[in-house]
């Protein structure tokens, strides 16, 4: 059976990004297709000119290095370079240049998506969860969420089809079909409405999830940190309750995979997570409030 490839998309943090090389050798990673996004402003130019340097050295496993001439950003970068890949590959694990994972991470979610290869229940994988969105009682085996997650997964090429439907489109056929456009959070809605002005892309995710009852699994704890929030970041610009307590070892692989079926805490958890913190600007608070009355209206 072909090893699972690891889509690593890079932009102009090379010292982010040499962290995260060393995370994946350390997984021996086989195969790594790399999207290197183009500056967006000339002085951009040598850190991505640096980055390149340090994919191009990569001599430990193969690479695919595809090398943009412009700026896409990062929600264009990651929907073009995931469904460039999944054209050709069943199945893969996504990275972005600032998260980091132990090791044993590859090979879990590996294992993870040759189990459920062929399932339609299970749209996708994780590496990461925190503990205020853990469901009690877990102990030391996977979860499944109905909320997709966007730092380090994996996903089949049948789950990623579909995905050229913008956030507000698959919000409101969401709605159509009955479901709750804020079952995972407030937040969602105004994320969807905007999608193309922020050039974001997990919300897509996130709804197209939900349309289709498609679950993500989830470790017991989390095997993945972030390390780009601050400056430089495209959008996790601050200290967050995203940010983990120190990574432990890897969970063991399962020897028996849980039946797909949400967990009945995952939602109660991010709505209560979402109501909490003020994230949300007053501006987009009222996008949010107009985007989820009109998927309601467009549902009528």
């Amino acid at each position: 059976m072909a090893a699972v490839p690891v889509i690593l998309f890079a932009y102009a943090r090379p010292d982010l990004l040499r962290r995260t090389l060393s995370c994946l050798r350390e997984n021996r990673v086989p195969l790594i297709y790399a999207f290197s996004d183009g500056p967006r402003t000339a002085d951009q130019a040598p850190a991505v000119a640096r980055v390149r340097d340090l994919l191009r050295a990569v001599g430990w496993c193969d690479v695919v290095l595809r090398e943009r001439e412009t700026n896409l950003g990062l929600g264009r970068s990651i929907l073009a370079g995931v469904t460039e890949v999944l054209a050709d590959r069943e199945i893969a694990i996504i990275f972005e240049d600032d998260l980091v994972c132990v090791p044993g991470t590859y090979d879990y979610l590996s294992a993870a998506l040759q189990r459920y290869r062929g399932d339609p229940r299970v749209m996708s994988v994780t590496g990461w969860t925190h503990p205020r969105v853990t469901p009690a009682g877990i102990a030391d085996q996977p979860y499944f969420d109905g909320k997709a997650e966007s730092w380090v997964w994996g996903t089949t090429a049948e789950a990623w089809r579909g995905m050229r439907e913008d956030a507000l489109l698959l919000m409101h056929r969401v709605a159509a079909a009955g479901e709750d456009v804020s079952r995972y959070g407030a937040d969602l809605p105004a994320m969807a409405a905007v999608e193309a002005e922020k050039n974001i892309w997990a919300v897509r995710w996130l709804y197209w999830h939900i349309l289709n009852r498609g679950l993500c699994l989830r470790p017991p704890w989390s095997m993945v940190e972030h390390i780009g929030f601050g400056v430089g970041a495209t959008n996790c610009t601050g200290e967050s309750w995203l940010v983990n307590p120190p990574l432990r070892p890897c969970p063991p692989i399962p020897t028996r995979w849980p039946e797909p079926a949400e967990h009945p805490e995952c939602s109660k958890l991010w709505r209560q997570i979402c109501s909490e913190r003020p994230t949300i600007p007053g501006r987009l608070l009222g996008l949010a409030r107009r985007a989820a009355g009109s998927a309601v209206a467009w549902f009528r």
